[in-house]
């Protein structure tokens, strides 16, 4: 049974986070989200994103290519809109809310930053900014359906620590209290934590307001000090 439940991991995941992560797969809380998952499928319930893309997080951005984390929280729950990066859209979605809100936050932060027709984040993952959502899957239309299930232990406690032991001079961006609390036990001494409201339409205009944060530039000029190539935002 466990190869059949781990077989997507085996087949869709990047082989160095695979190698990385391979001691967590084997664990009861995976196994029972895999377990989950499957009865989902049984049930021909829809879920997003599609199963040979819930990993692709990885492929784009491979272990030892990793620079910028960015947390998000729940994949989006509309047909053709997720891909496994948080915040990104596939190509010819029109661009989500708190995308807009992102890219005038950039826009903002650093003036020569053209605001993107698109939603798809790509450019950004092939550059090392690793886009992970705490859940990496959801039903279709029911935000938050797959919370609690497992997920979020995988993401912010295999995934998220992994790279805050294993790597150094990292940039980790949380935006909002979910994105908060799954990176508190990040390491500041190794790597730059940047916080800020999330971006959603409900929260950027809140105090510090999103739009003010210039986390973009914050990140830059850190990866530049640690002798590291910058991102093009």
């Amino acid at each position: 049974e466990q190869r059949d439940l781990l077989a997507l991991e085996k087949r869709t995941m990047e082989p160095s986070w695979q190698c990385a992560l391979a001691s967590e797969f084997t664990k009861p809380y995976f196994l029972a989200l895999k377990r989950f998952l499957r009865a989902e499928q049984l049930q021909k319930r829809q879920v997003f994103p599609p199963e040979n893309e819930i990993y692709s997080w990885s492929h784009w951005t491979p272990l030892d290519k990793v620079e910028v984390v960015i947390l998000g929280q729940d994949p989006y729950h509309n047909v053709g809109q997720a891909h496994g990066m948080c915040f990104s859209v596939t190509p010819g979605t029109s661009v989500p809310p708190s995308l807009v809100n992102i890219y005038k936050a950039i826009k903002q932060d650093m003036p020569d930053f053209v605001i993107p027709k698109h939603g798809y984040l790509a450019g950004w993952a092939r550059q090392g900014v690793l886009m992970l959502n705490a859940s990496l899957t959801v039903r279709a239309h029911q935000a938050g359906s797959h919370a609690n299930r497992g997920w979020e232990t995988f993401t912010a406690d295999a995934v998220v620590q992994y790279l805050n032991r294993h790597c150094s001079g990292l940039v980790f961006m949380l935006w909002g209290s979910h994105a908060q609390k799954k990176g508190k036990n990040i390491d500041r001494k190794r790597h730059l934590v940047l916080s800020a409201v999330h971006p959603s339409p409900l929260s950027a205009h809140r105090g510090e307001t999103f739009f003010a944060c210039k986390h973009f530039s914050k990140a830059n000029d850190y990866l530049r000090k640690h002798g590291k190539r910058t991102i093009r935002w």
